[in-house]
């Protein structure tokens, strides 16, 4: 198969638009929508929001903090602040993709003690991760009983409503315009899951930059084929 890019494009980057307005609300995600629009009338000090990568976590809850006020913390520094320190970035806080430190003692403690300060001082913190506390192997058991005791809700694989939406906001984010031809041609045939899209919308992109071509079911086309040729699947067009 011949190379899908006759030349290197500039990666000159783009902002994805990550308002509230900006949120596509549908069935798999509105439970994770209901929680962020019920605060500050949490149960708990903290929500977890899960579900897979690329599947909005990290908007919804920059949604959150532009409510809350809240300050985003890094997940590397819980291994090297303690839960005081890290009480002192904001009244309300946000951790995304806090479970790559999950098996990790130290910061697990700290984790632990920035719960019972947001608890102690009705403040609130909000935590994102791949899967539900429930399924998490934890080093500290005191950690592991309050977020599995925590609200928490679950953003599902797309349907096609939300891939289609999920596409479109994903191609205007980078100023691309792609029409119903190509939204019939990319569902049936694209790995059904958000990680999927933002990675066609991205070797779209660099196509389309590449050889100064606008977004076409034959451009895309070639996107698929390639994606296949990398992972080895089955013959994904056989029966279209």
């Amino acid at each position: 198969m011949k190379p899908l890019a006759k030349q290197i494009p500039l990666d000159l980057g783009h902002r994805p638009a990550q308002g509230r307005e900006d949120f596509l609300i549908a069935p798999s995600n509105q439970d994770a929508v209901a929680w962020i629009d019920r605060w500050p009338e949490w149960p708990a000090p903290v929500l977890v929001i899960y579900g897979p990568p690329a599947s909005g976590k990290s908007h919804l809850a920059a949604v959150w903090g532009a409510r809350a006020g809240a300050v985003a913390i890094e997940t590397a520094v819980l291994a090297e602040m303690d839960a005081d320190q890290l009480s002192e970035n904001g009244r309300h806080l946000m951790i995304d993709n806090v479970d790559l430190w999950f098996g990790d003692t130290s910061a697990e403690t700290t984790l632990f003690h920035l719960y019972n300060i947001m608890r102690e001082e009705q403040r609130s913190l909000l935590l994102t991760m791949n899967s539900a506390p429930t399924y998490i192997e934890f080093a500290v058991p005191d950690l592991a009983s309050r977020l599995r005791a925590a609200p928490a809700a679950a953003i599902q694989s797309p349907d096609d409503t939300l891939l289609a939406a999920l596409l479109v906001k994903l191609f205007s984010d980078r100023q691309l315009q792609i029409g119903q031809d190509v939204l019939n041609y990319l569902l049936p045939r694209m790995e059904r899951s958000f990680s999927a899209a933002y990675e066609l919308v991205r070797e779209a992109d660099c196509l389309a930059l590449a050889e100064k071509k606008p977004i076409s079911v034959s451009l895309v086309r070639r996107v698929l084929l390639a994606r296949q040729e990398l992972t080895g699947a089955g013959d994904l067009f056989a029966n279209h």
